[in-house]
């Protein structure tokens, strides 16, 4: 046996009963792997860190390789008794899709733009028309056949010129999100040998429709750091550099405003924005900057006529605020209010047409959407009806129209796509998402949304949906999932994937934690930084709400959080890990200190803001004392499954390595610990769309296997 105790496998076999039906089945008997320690000392602050899985950082050692490999093995002989289960689960949801499906056309410069699906295929086919629906269809890209030589495949970017002749288009192989932008000519089908490497796939044609401008990444650190100015046939080469975003804690990008008379040069960190432009006719020209950066002053622009429109927290607005100012008078003291700041509605966004503003609002934690003319002759909301929704503006890429598109859905309603009439305030329902399930009926299902109290005294929103003949008391199982960072809100959108779950006697919720925007500004401002912990407690503290009201117990409780909710997750249980029966942890950033201290990683430095930077004695403390790899400790866990991607730009794959390393260490109980590392994808998992219904075949299994439940 070698010294990383990595496999050992029992040569007898012996016999267990399955889950429910107690037929007996033969398994092989894996010892867990367990890593080798190797202590690196960390020190700063005159504290000293041991870390004893540091090493599993570099993925160029074959023994990270072989130790990864290991974890797979174990997952995958423990689990062996599950994948015809799997399979089932992944077919049953793969049948209610409609697989043959297509994306409501939308208009842009003369074309109809669309998306669809055939029976079978994984990968999406971007076509278009000219002028009318009946005209031929013209292919954009087959994915399909892109695809078909690689185990991973994004296309994105896609972005037209304004004679309707090239496309810029950006491909990822690796899924590592860095983007090779390449160029087709859409009257020859021609590819043009012009291939820039590493760049977002975000770029914007000049009015010339021969200039385009992109963005570029740091090669080691992956921040979005250039802006190049790319000239068609050109070589990459001789690309000129536009823009250089010099401070390590912003990133940067482009883009065309809508009126199609500016390019617009952003740049962003999570506490400020900067803006500068040009004439989309002449790309030549030196950019103009619109308010140089301000610490805690946010700010976003789109242009209309001789203004451009400003959403902004200008002057402690808190729940951000619509200003506008003339394109020749852009600096703040310019500015003007268009819609005031108000302390219980928070403005996310906005859109402009050319004879109505469209507001996107969020009140008490729902989504309103709200239209008025420029001559406020009107100004209404549109109705909805549920207890809690999700609804959202679609970009609307034409300017001169009275239609305005939107989707709707809950948690019980399949989403809709819907062009509203303006004017006349009738809609049109273009599109209801299908559900291929003769058994579907929605009015099976309830939802509701529920008050928590916090330990400090918060009212925190729980969003549950189930079926209507499922019991609810201690014995019903019940999955709570939550985010809660970077002031993101999980909306309560339907799920054909989800029927599996709640089919089979689950409840499902959503806790509306702090750190996103769900109540607002403040809501987020209380969830990140030195208030960090109240992510947390708010979810635990959910967690106790729903099992004093008998929704379910500890016993059947389960979490799920993936990214900076796998954060949660890992806290949650340091916290009060006997509030839960187990918890899927996906692509989890649990290594906070060490990740936030390493300049090098991906995407750090532009996180200071979110969590403190650990330089810094006041952040390193706090961080220190939430941060789940550093407070693993000797005591039972729940029963967890944990899952990354080797090739993660995100959340590095070595943070759930190490993590799961150390949890086998230290945990006193027996109950599972799983960590599935898929060795072709990254931070957003598979690429294909059946692909992606395997992942979540795989994690609700791994519920059901818990709960007894076999088919």
């Amino acid at each position: 046996m070698n010294k990383f105790n990595l496999v050992t496998i029992v040569l007898s076999l012996t016999f267990a009963t399955s889950c429910k039906n107690e037929k007996m089945t033969e398994k092989k008997i894996i010892q867990a792997p367990i890593a080798q320690k190797i202590p690196k000392e960390l020190k700063i602050h005159d504290d000293i860190r041991i870390d004893n899985y540091y090493w599993l950082n570099d993925k160029e050692n074959p023994k990270v390789i072989d130790y990864l490999n290991a974890e797979n093995e174990y997952y995958n002989t423990l689990t062996a008794h599950t994948k015809k289960f799997q399979e089932d689960l992944f077919e049953e949801m793969k049948s209610r899709i409609k697989e043959d499906d297509e994306s409501v056309p939308y208009k842009k410069n003369g074309y109809f733009y669309s998306t669809r699906y055939e029976t079978g295929k994984q990968y999406p086919i971007h076509t278009r028309k000219n002028n009318s629906l009946d005209a031929d269809e013209e292919i954009i890209f087959n994915v399909n056949e892109l695809a078909k030589n690689y185990d991973y495949y994004s296309l994105k970017g896609l972005n037209v010129s304004d004679n309707n002749k090239f496309i810029a288009f950006a491909v990822d192989t690796v899924s590592r999100r860095q983007y090779n932008l390449q160029f087709k000519n859409l009257e020859t089908g021609k590819i043009y040998p012009d291939v820039i490497e590493n760049t977002t796939g975000g770029s914007a044609w000049a009015n010339d429709n021969k200039t385009i401008f992109y963005t570029k990444k740091d090669p080691v650190t992956l921040r979005s750091d250039k802006i190049y100015k790319h000239i068609l046939g050109t070589d990459a080469s001789e690309d000129i550099l536009v823009y250089e975003e010099k401070d390590d804690t912003f990133g940067t990008f482009v883009f065309k405003t809508k009126s199609n008379k500016y390019i617009i040069i952003g740049c962003h960190n999570t506490v400020s924005n900067e803006y500068r432009f040009i004439d989309a006719n002449q790309p030549n020209n030196d950019f103009t900057i619109v308010q140089p950066r301000e610490i805690d002053l946010e700010y976003s622009i789109a242009h209309f006529e001789d203004y451009f429109y400003i959403l902004t927290n200008k002057d402690g607005a808190k729940n951000f605020k619509l200003m506008k100012t003339s394109v020749k008078k852009t600096t703040k003291e310019n500015w003007i209010d268009v819609i005031p700041h108000r302390d219980d509605t928070l403005l996310e966004d906005f859109s402009i047409f050319k004879d109505y503003l469209v507001l996107e609002e969020r009140n008490n934690g729902l989504n309103k959407i709200r239209i008025k003319t420029w001559n406020n002759k009107a100004d209404y909301y549109l109705p909805f009806d549920e207890e809690t929704y999700s609804a959202s503006v679609y970009p609307n890429p034409q300017f001169d129209t009275n239609i305005l598109r939107y989707s709707y859905n809950s948690f019980t309603t399949p989403n809709s796509v819907i062009d509203f009439n303006m004017k006349n305030k009738l809609k049109n329902i273009k599109k209801e998402q299908e559900v291929l399930d003769e058994k579907f009926d929605k009015n099976n299902y309830k939802s509701e949304r529920i008050w928590a109290i916090a330990r400090d005294g918060k009212k925190v929103a729980i969003s549950l949906v189930y079926r209507k003949d499922t019991e609810l008391n201690a014995n019903t199982p019940l999955l709570l999932y939550a985010y809660g960072s970077y002031g993101s809100t999980v909306s309560d959108r339907f799920s054909t994937v989800r029927l599996s779950l709640l089919d089979r006697g689950f409840v499902y919720a959503t806790a509306h934690i702090r750190g996103s925007e769900y109540l607002g500004r403040d809501w987020y401002e209380n969830g990140k930084m030195f208030h960090k912990k109240n992510t947390f407690t708010d979810f635990n503290d959910c967690a106790k709400h729903l099992i004093k009201n008998n929704y379910t117990s500890a016993k059947h409780l389960y979490a799920e959080g993936g990214s900076a909710g796998g954060l949660l997750m890992g806290a949650i249980i340091n916290i009060e890990a006997e509030l839960y029966h187990g918890v899927i942890a996906a692509v989890p950033f649990v290594d906070v200190v060490t990740t936030m201290l390493d300049e090098s990683i991906p995407l750090t430095t532009g996180e200071f803001n979110e969590w403190g930077n650990p330089k810094n004695k006041d952040s390193y403390d706090y961080m220190m004392s939430y941060s789940p790899y550093d407070n693993v400790t000797k005591k039972a866990y729940p029963n967890m499954l944990v899952t990354t991607g080797l090739h993660d730009s995100q959340v590095q794959y070595f943070e759930p390595a190490k993590w799961v390393a150390k949890l086998r260490e230290l945990k006193t109980d027996d109950n599972q610990l799983f960590l599935h590392i898929d060795m072709e994808t990254g931070h957003g998992g598979a690429s294909g769309r059946f692909d992606a219904l395997k992942e979540v075949a795989r994690d609700y299994v791994f519920l059901f296997n818990l709960e007894r439940i076999v088919k």
